[in-house]
């Protein structure tokens, strides 16, 4: 029997896309989905759990789509990145309210809002239970946030990313599409980079793989599934080497 308050993981990465925060609206933030969310993290936090995070920006502007509409690919990419900076605020507002210390921590140097991303203050950070916020993607164009966070996971040590979705796993195709939809328990990095089944974007799933970083894919809309996880429970995807 797993203690619900005893949890697998020391130090984790939850990764959420910038739509998770946009709650059933069409863009920008849903403010009580924001809070929910902060509560989740508090739930894990209050376990005793170091807590990274990254969010997109797919909520404000998304980089790709800019650069589809015949934007440059290198301006839509920053401007993609200050959306993730919008959320990363955001999120701090909601998990202080919360009586969280947070941190947001910026790969693009604004000082007003965020600091600059040192690598030994943000451990310092978590040593002592902050939460830190990555913001701004790695601060180059042409890497995702996807990749972002798996940077940064390595970077901080991290014993795992938790990938929060629409879905509770990783499935062989489109289970909101296909009833018959089958979802892995596990899965290797390399049968998702071969069957292209889109955890994430290549590069951040080959950069899990050289750093043997597990991913645990789950729904961010089970109330509770991430502490669920956390001590043992739920339903989730691993994915692993």
């Amino acid at each position: 029997m797993s203690d619900p308050n005893k949890a697998a993981f020391k130090r984790v990465m939850l990764k959420i896309s910038g739509e998770a925060l946009m709650g059933d609206q069409g863009f920008g933030l849903h403010p009580p989905t924001v809070e929910r969310i902060a509560k989740e993290v508090k739930s894990v936090h209050d376990m005793g759990v170091e807590i990274c995070m990254v969010i997109g920006g797919g909520n404000i502007f998304r980089g790709l789509q800019g650069s589809a509409q015949g934007m440059e690919r290198t301006t839509a990419d920053y401007m993609g990145m200050l959306a993730t900076v919008m959320n990363a605020l955001a999120v701090q507002s909601a998990l202080e309210a919360e009586g969280i210390h947070t941190r947001v921590i910026s790969a693009i140097t604004m000082n007003e809002v965020a600091e600059p991303y040192i690598r030994r203050r943000a451990v310092r950070h978590l040593e002592k239970k902050r939460v830190c916020i990555f913001a701004a993607g790695t601060g180059n164009p042409y890497f995702t946030t996807d990749t972002a966070a798996t940077l940064r996971a390595s970077e901080m040590s991290c014993e795992a990313i938790f990938k929060g979705t629409k879905v509770d796993g990783v499935y062989d195709k489109d289970p909101m599409k296909y009833p018959d939809a089958k979802r892995y328990e596990t899965v290797s990095y390399d049968d998702v980079l071969a069957k292209r089944l889109g955890v994430m974007d290549a590069s951040a799933i080959a950069l899990a793989r050289d750093n043997n970083l597990p991913i645990i894919v789950f729904s961010l809309d089970e109330p509770g599934g991430f502490k669920g996880i956390l001590a043992g429970e739920g339903t989730y995807t691993r994915v692993q080497g």
